[in-house]
């Protein structure tokens, strides 16, 4: 696996202070990263709209009616349609109820959804947007820190089964994505803390400075008004964005979006998507620095760094749980992971700092020296 230009992409580094700043994605579309930019999200939509499916959680309401009004000052109708918080938004149950929706309304090819709330809402929304009459145009307005770093960007979506994350989904890229930077003020801090987790992972696999700007001031960080967090916002998406352009569908690049994830989204399914997807990251990309250490592929001094930046900002580093049936289903819920090829699990490990690369084939005692470390701490 070649070393990602994101790297260089996200050295570049941020707009002008306050400004609102657009990334593109390739040519394919642009994301938005400012502060009170959320009225744009209707302006993105594409030109020929008549109907407009707004998806929300209940705790997004007020925004969802926003973006609604921006909606229908342009002339086109918004239907406001809730669903569950978190991952209880990811069923197919729900997803069928938001065809119905649409079915309902008579939304038709030139029509359009948008998603308004964490990664979870993106990840339906952009699903629902994608198998509605084959594809239809979605623009997505995350309003979780891990929605605007991750979720939202990249065209990824899916919703859950009983056998494992994110199984079911499609590829399909949005006309736009608004990343308000100031809806992040109301957001708890277990969930601001919480999608750390993936930024922390955008500085190791390709943009060292946001390491840097953590350890400078973790709380500094952590403040939802201050300029830190959004230079680490728009620092992730250069990342992403970089990534993503390069390799849509996920066929060699991409895959290092993923680092920590293997064993991150095993941990969510087999404690019932109970943690927080950044939380389960942030033991995950523990559990992965471990691994790479102790196939000599990770430097011990980059694998120690991994928990110390995590701790910094409150993020769990440790996992453990002692029954013996417990690391069979994380191992099992590991195999199903989706860079897996046949019987062969494959994750991805730091060769140096901004250095992704993949470790195939791994025997299974390295799997569990890699988990012991990890309930260690």
């Amino acid at each position: 696996m070649a070393e990602p230009s994101a790297a260089a992409a996200a050295a570049n580094g941020p707009g002008e202070p306050g400004a609102t700043v657009r990334v593109p994605v390739g040519c394919d579309y642009d994301v938005l990263v400012g502060r009170g930019c959320l009225r744009e999200a209707a302006a993105l939509l594409p030109e020929r709209v008549a109907k407009v499916l707004v998806v929300h959680t209940a705790s997004v309401r007020e925004l969802a009616e926003t973006v609604a009004v921006g909606v229908r000052e342009r002339g086109a109708a918004a239907y406001l349609h809730e669903v569950p918080d978190a991952e209880g938004a990811k069923t197919p149950a729900v997803a069928a109820a938001a065809w119905s929706a649409l079915g309902r309304a008579d939304f038709t090819r030139s029509d359009a959804v948008v998603g308004v709330g964490g990664g979870a809402v993106t990840d339906l929304a952009g699903f629902v947007a994608a198998s509605w009459l084959r594809g239809v145009a979605v623009v997505q307005v995350p309003t979780s820190l891990a929605g605007m770093v991750d979720a939202a960007v990249g065209g990824k979506t899916g919703i859950n089964t009983p056998e494992g994350k994110n199984l079911v989904g499609a590829f399909h890229p949005p006309a736009a994505v608004v990343c308000d930077v100031d809806v992040l003020r109301s957001l708890p801090r277990a969930e601001l803390v919480a999608g750390m987790g993936e930024v922390v992972k955008h500085g190791f696999i390709a943009d060292p400075r946001t390491l840097e700007l953590v350890e400078a001031g973790p709380e500094v960080a952590l403040d939802p008004a201050g300029p830190v967090l959004a230079e680490l916002v728009e620092r992730s998406v250069r990342v992403k964005a970089a990534v993503v352009a390069a390799d849509l569908r996920e066929s060699s690049l991409r895959e290092i979006l993923n680092y920590g994830h293997t064993f991150g989204h095993a941990l969510e399914q087999v404690e019932g998507y109970t943690w927080r997807h950044g939380s389960a990251v942030s033991v995950g990309l523990v559990y992965a620095a471990a691994l790479g250490r102790l196939a000599g592929r990770t430097p011990a001094d980059l694998a120690a760094r991994h928990t110390t930046v995590l701790a910094s900002l409150g993020l769990p580093v440790a996992y453990s749980d002692p029954r013996a049936e417990r690391w069979a289903a994380l191992l099992a819920a590991m195999r199903r992971d989706k860079k897996s090829r046949g019987a062969t699990l494959r994750f991805v490990v730091l060769d140096d700092l901004a250095r992704p690369g993949r470790l195939e084939g791994p025997p299974e005692d390295l799997l569990r020296e890699a988990y012991a470390a990890v309930a260690q701490g």
